[in-house]
Formats: structure tokens, sequence, C-alpha cells
């Protein structure tokens, strides 16, 4: 199995995970608490899934231009994924 099939797998089975999450509106437990909702882990599996999908996809075009677009847009979806709809911090730890 290549490397870009690999990738193409994961990424389709990031943006499945995701759209399910934000369709049924539940998120599995321990995603659920990392999270600020459901909704919000739903579009961060998502969008991970979607920007590996293009990334892989990108590295596919025959021209070079049309695959550093393509990247760019992967980066972009990432960087909405971590600001927007990133996990919540586990917030300051409490010492014995």
């Amino acid at each position: 199995m290549s490397t870009t099939v690999l990738g193409g797998v994961l990424g389709l089975a990031l943006f499945v995970f995701g759209m399910r999450m934000v369709v049924r509106g539940e998120a599995p437990g321990m995603i659920a608490r990392s999270f600020r909702s459901a909704r919000d882990a739903g579009y961060y599996h998502l969008l991970f899934g979607l920007a590996l999908l293009i990334y892989v996809g990108g590295l596919h075009l025959r021209t070079v231009v049309a695959g550093q677009a393509a990247a760019l847009i992967a980066m972009a979806l990432v960087a909405v994924a971590l600001v927007r709809f990133r996990p919540r911090g586990r917030g300051p730890t409490r010492k014995a």
C-alpha cells in the first residue's frame, strides 16, 4: 500500500467520522470530553480529513502551481480547525 493511498484512506475516514459527529450531534466519550461540544469535535475531524484529502489529491495534479495551491488550501483548513475548533486544554494542574 503506497503512502498516498494510506493518506487518502485516513483522510476519508476522518472526514466521514467528523461528518457523522456533525450530523448526529454526538461524539464518543473521550472525544466529547476533549471538546466544548460535539459540533466542535465533528468540525475539527471533518476539516482535518478534508485537508488530508486535498493535500493527497494535490500530489497527483500535473502542474506544480496546482499542487502548491492544494497544499495551501489544506494548510488553511488545518489552521481553521486548530484555531476555531481546537480541543480545550486541561487547565491548570493541581498539586497535592
